[in-house]
C-alpha cells in the first residue's frame, strides 16, 4: 500500500499532539496511493482506546466523497505501546474492507504500520512512503 510522506508526517504529528491520549483519524486515497489524512476527535479521551466524534467523522466522509476519494483507513496511535493491533483493536475492526494504521510514540522512533483485519485474523500491509508526485 503507497501513501505519501506528507500523510504520514501529518498523523504522526497528530499522535504526538494528542499524547498521552490516543489520536485516531482516516486515511482516504486517489488513485491507488493514500493522499489525504483527516484528524478526528478521540471523544473517549483515554490512552487505550478511541471513538470518533460522530459529526467530524461525517463530515470528513462527506469532504472525501466530493472530492473523489476513498477511505480507505483507520489509524490510531498507541503513545505508551509497540504499533499492533490490541486485543481491543482486533475486537473492534469491524469492517474487513478498510486497513487499520497504528502510529507508536513508544519506541526511541516514532513507528507506523499497518494491517488487515478480518474475523480477527490480522495481517501486517507492507507501506510504501512515497514523495507527493502530483502537479
Amino acid at each position: 500500500m503507497k501513501i505519501i510522506r506528507k500523510v504520514v508526517r501529518e498523523i504522526v504529528a497528530h499522535a504526538k499532539k494528542e499524547a498521552p491520549l490516543e489520536a485516531c483519524g482516516y486515511l482516504a486515497l486517489e488513485d491507488g496511493v493514500i493522499t489525504v489524512s483527516y484528524a478526528l476527535t478521540n471523544i473517549d479521551k483515554s490512552s487505550e482506546h478511541f471513538s470518533f466524534d460522530p459529526k467530524e467523522q461525517f463530515r470528513s466522509v462527506k469532504d472525501a466523497r466530493s472530492k473523489g476519494l476513498e477511505m480507505c483507513a483507520v489509524y490510531h496511535s498507541h503513545p505508551a505501546s509497540p504499533a499492533r493491533p490490541s486485543r481491543e483493536d482486533i475486537r473492534l475492526a469491524h469492517d474487513p474492507n478498510v486497513s487499520y494504521f497504528i502510529v507508536s510514540l513508544a519506541g526511541a522512533k516514532d513507528e507506523v504500520r499497518a494491517f488487515s483485519i478480518k474475523n480477527a485474523n490480522v495481517a501486517e500491509i507492507d507501506l510504501e512512503v512515497v514523495d507527493d508526485q502530483r502537479v
